[in-house]
């Protein structure tokens, strides 16, 4: 490793990143490869933008030729709390541990402008180009070359050191820097993940179809939910840990490591399903202010909602939902009616 490179690791580590490394900006045939497979199989479902910028995920030199080297950083989110604990509270949304504090696209891209800032300040002639999540960049396949992880059987990155709970980003540099070796798989014969899954997203392992992902479905899915997955979204409203939370790597993570932007929020760690459903769409703004939840809106999030309340057996929540049958939103309607005959038919019978 050059002189250099450990420095960037020095600060990368001071600017609150739990762990760096170096990988090659060249294109790597068979991540491509593998990319194109999912795209054509049609396991993205509506995201549209995977696809139509194909030419620039398969390699970071795709997306920007000059670049020479790849900085992959991760930030821990380790929760100190069970993300399971609320499985089978019935008046309580589950919302992921990752949406519960600050929102990481702000919080990390921050800490990566601040390092490549460093950067710039170090060697004037350097070029930098910073990513987190919104741009074609694909930095679980690159955190895996980078040696910062490996892609588990849920496809989604696993640290020995830190588990299942990084959120990644990425710099982008014309500087040659050495590249670490890419992390072995240690799955082994582990298949926790694909067990817990509660829609069966996983056809294989490591490989997700995403149009059954509780995650897709919960926050990039516009419209009606399937009524094949309604019940099995249970109580969850936004997002899913459950293929993270059983993977035993996770015994590893700390959460003292999590940086503290993303510390969960009282209100958002077990909130009630019924304030939930009087939200409009001023409230919904004021309530998740600041956090990632903020980009789905109002109607896509009390969907979400209505469907837990159907799952819930709850008949406090009868009235909330009822109030809702004529939401101007034919979608939300639709949730409210669905939810209605849900919970009218775990009534009692007299």
């Amino acid at each position: 490793m050059s002189a250099f490179a450990q420095r960037i690791r020095n600060e990368a580590r001071a600017l609150g990143f739990a762990a760096c490394g170096f990988a090659d900006a060249r294109e790597d045939p068979l991540r491509a490869a593998r990319l194109e497979q999912w795209l054509g199989e049609g396991c993205h479902g509506t995201m549209e933008w995977m696809e139509t910028r194909l030419d620039h995920r398969r390699s970071p030199q795709g997306l920007w030729p000059q670049a020479q080297s790849v900085i992959a950083l991760g930030m821990s989110y380790a929760p100190a709390a069970d993300p399971l604990a609320l499985d089978r509270v019935a008046d309580r949304a589950r919302i992921s541990v990752y949406a519960q504090g600050g929102d990481y696209h702000d919080v990390v891209k921050r800490a990566l402008k601040a390092l490549a800032r460093w950067i710039v300040a170090q060697d004037p002639d350097a070029g930098v180009k910073v990513f987190v999540d919104t741009a074609p960049v694909m930095e679980k396949p690159l955190g895996e070359a980078a040696g910062l992880g490996w892609q588990g059987k849920h496809t989604n990155l696993v640290s020995r050191t830190h588990g299942s709970w990084l959120f990644l980003g990425a710099i982008y540099t014309t500087l040659p820097l050495p590249a670490d070796a890419p992390h072995a798989d240690r799955c082994g014969s582990c298949t926790a993940c694909q067990t817990a899954c509660p829609t069966q997203a996983f056809p294989a392992p490591y490989r997700l179809d995403a149009r059954r992902c509780v995650s897709y479905l919960t926050i990039e899915h516009k419209g009606p939910i399937d009524h094949e997955f309604r019940a099995a979204l249970g109580n969850r409203i936004y997002g899913c840990d459950d293929c993270l939370a059983v993977c035993p790597w996770n015994s590893f993570a700390q959460a003292a490591a999590a940086n503290r932007a993303f510390l969960p929020r009282a209100e958002l760690t077990a909130p009630r399903l019924g304030d939930l459903l009087m939200l409009d769409d001023a409230g919904f703004r004021a309530l998740f202010s600041g956090s990632p939840i903020k980009r789905i809106g109002r109607n896509r999030f009390v969907r979400n909602c209505l469907y837990a309340a159907g799952n819930s057996g709850d008949a406090t929540l009868f009235a909330p939902v009822q109030r809702l049958l004529n939401d101007p939103d034919p979608v939300v309607a639709d949730a409210a009616d669905w939810a209605l005959d849900r919970l009218i038919s775990a009534l009692p019978v007299p």
